[in-house]
């Protein structure tokens, strides 16, 4: 029931073009069901005087008119139908997109992308045959299963009841195998998404991989899941060799029956020849709805499979979303006043806390360098600013606003960053750069290159700002994924701009260049700058030292080193690796 329920609440959408489409396979139907009376009508007055060849020309024509006209019926019940599934499958598909957007990180760090992928291409697939072919079969064995069997019971109810006993057989081996199929077709597509995934790992680990000659390792890992792809769709192949024989032998037991008892009948005069050859006609009409019970069955079992993983990924529960009522607060625009306050915060899922008590203030205008050991949570409090985690209530500010009062789209469009892990996508530069903000001049695109000194690189390509970085930018080093996702940043024209260790893949002459340019262009904007290099924050006008999780030390780079501690430390340690590299 609960099945049923969810699909009908996607056909609800187009039931005008669904009942239009199913009232033109009835008219095709019962048209089907007329033919055969004809042609007997004809095969029993052929001997009679009056029927003349005029007469088997009009019944012709009738024929070859309705035939015409079943034609007309055809092509618009499939495009009523068949389209219909199509637009389901797209809203299904817009709707689980739409709804993977509104996932927190932690959900895709619990899911595969290639099982992600697998329910958009081969579920979709599955779901899309249950709503187009799916409710064709449906009406069509309903309507011509109980025409026939009416007819054919017209013609001589003993015979009738005789001739149908095998097909039951063939729905319930279309079941069997159905059954059999169905759990091959989910191993398939578990398989299938286990590939993709290994397929998609490959290739974008393709620079790691030959760095330390693991190509053939990965060649053979990926091999083998595809031989166990085609290990288990030769053995769905060998199942579908198995049914096919033998649903068309019980077929033909009621062909035979047909064959001795309407022949026998017909030369005991019980039923004339004509009745004979339209009882055969039914026969044959009806054999098709016996099949298609267990197809359907197979395309349900398949078709609501697919439907309901999709639906226990459209059922997650976005964690980070807008509180109720937060309209009411008005608030459309940030200004960039940050306040942390005793900021404590463990991982979902973990007890021990990354932040033990975090406290800072930045102030628009201000920039913010936050310098610690690996581990010590300084990305934390960034996902946390952001909201890709749900910080504690009331520990963080912007503009003295609790930034649970703040909407999600008004936070994240007053923050640019600059993340560790820089993704760009397989396309142009100058897509890459827009990215940030799509009505954005060239102009202003160009700007952005020259403060973050990817300018005159670019110019040395050959499409220049037309060329394509590849996927997540495989053409590009590392300091030019770093540039041209600071460029990116910067075309957003936040109040708030974030550099997560945007810098480390940058030569520390590039990195003062840039450095420079944007105390210059982020001037009267919040910069928090996180780094491992003192040279990176040494002019930041405040700079705050992460130890266990606490705020260690505070001040800026001459204060700091006055105190003699973490940060000194940091900066001895920094200062005798340039020396001896020098």
């Amino acid at each position: 029931m609960k099945n049923f329920k969810l699909i009908f609440s996607y056909l609800k959408h187009y039931k005008k073009s669904i009942a239009l489409g199913v009232l033109c396979l009835i008219i095709v139907d019962a048209i089907q069901m007329i033919v055969p009376k004809i042609i007997q009508h004809v095969i029993d007055y052929l001997h009679k005087p009056n029927f003349t060849m005029n007469s088997i020309l009009m019944f012709a024509g009738i024929i070859f008119g309705l035939a015409l006209f079943m034609a007309v019926l055809r092509f618009l019940w499939r495009l009523f139908l068949i389209t219909n599934s199509f637009k389901i499958e797209k809203k299904i598909r817009n709707d689980y997109y739409a709804h993977l957007q509104k996932l927190s990180p932690r959900f895709f760090q619990n899911h595969n992308t290639g099982d992600l992928m697998a329910y958009a291409t081969n579920d979709l697939n599955a779901v899309r045959m249950l709503f187009g072919i799916g409710v064709v079969l449906m009406f069509d064995v309903f309507f011509v299963t109980i025409a026939s069997f009416a007819l054919m019971s017209n013609i001589n109810l003993k015979m009738t009841l005789f001739v149908i006993i095998p097909l039951p057989i063939v729905t319930f081996i279309m079941i069997y195998f159905g059954r059999k199929v169905h759990k091959l077709f989910k191993k398939v597509q578990d398989t299938f998404a286990h590939l993709s995934d290994r397929v998609q790992e490959t290739i974008s680990g393709v620079r790691v991989i030959k760095s330390f000659v693991r190509e053939r390792a990965y060649e053979n890992h990926v091999g083998d899941v595809a031989e166990n792809l085609v290990d288990q769709n030769i053995h769905l192949v060998k199942i579908w060799g198995m049914f096919f024989p033998s649903m068309f032998a019980i077929i033909g037991i009621s062909m035979l029956l047909t064959l001795l008892i309407g022949g026998t009948k017909t030369i005991l005069r019980e039923i004339t020849i004509g009745e004979f050859v339209a009882f055969n006609s039914y026969l044959h009409l009806i054999i098709w709805p016996v099949i298609a019970i267990g197809w359907i069955v197979n395309l349900y079992q398949r078709g609501t499979a697919s439907l309901n993983r999709i639906q226990e990924i459209m059922q997650q529960k976005p964690e980070i979303i807008d509180e109720p009522g937060i309209v009411d607060y008005g608030i459309k625009k940030l200004k960039g006043d940050i306040q942390i306050k005793n900021l404590h915060y463990a991982y979902p899922d973990t007890e021990t806390e990354v932040l033990k008590g975090v406290d800072f203030h930045v102030k628009p205008g201000e920039t913010l360098a936050i310098v610690g050991r690996t581990g010590e949570g300084k990305s934390t409090i960034i996902k946390l600013l952001t909201r890709l985690f749900n910080p504690p209530h009331n520990e963080i500010y912007i503009d003295d606003h609790e930034i649970y009062k703040i909407p999600l789209d008004t936070l994240r469009r007053s923050i640019a960053v600059v993340t560790q892990e820089i993704f760009l996508f397989a396309s142009s530069i100058t897509e890459n750069i827009r990215f940030g903000n799509n009505k954005v001049s060239q102009d202003d695109i160009i700007e952005t290159t020259q403060i973050s000194q990817f300018y005159n690189d670019i110019k040395n390509f050959d499409k220049e700002f037309d060329s394509i970085v590849g996927e997540r930018g495989v053409s590009l080093s590392g300091g030019q994924k770093q540039r041209l996702a600071i460029s990116r940043a910067l075309i957003k024209d936040a109040p708030i701009l974030i550099l997560d260790d945007a810098f480390s893949s940058v030569d520390t002459e590039t990195e003062e260049i840039i450095l420079k340019n944007l105390r210059v262009s982020q001037k009267g904007k919040t910069v928090l700058i996180i780094a491992h290099r003192i040279s990176t924050m040494q002019h930041a006008d405040k700079i705050i030292v992460l130890d266990d999780g606490k705020v260690a030390e505070s001040g800026n780079h001459e204060s700091l080193l006055k105190q003699n501690g973490i940060y000194t430390d940091i900066y001895n340690r920094q200062k005798l690796k340039e020396e001896l590299e020098a």
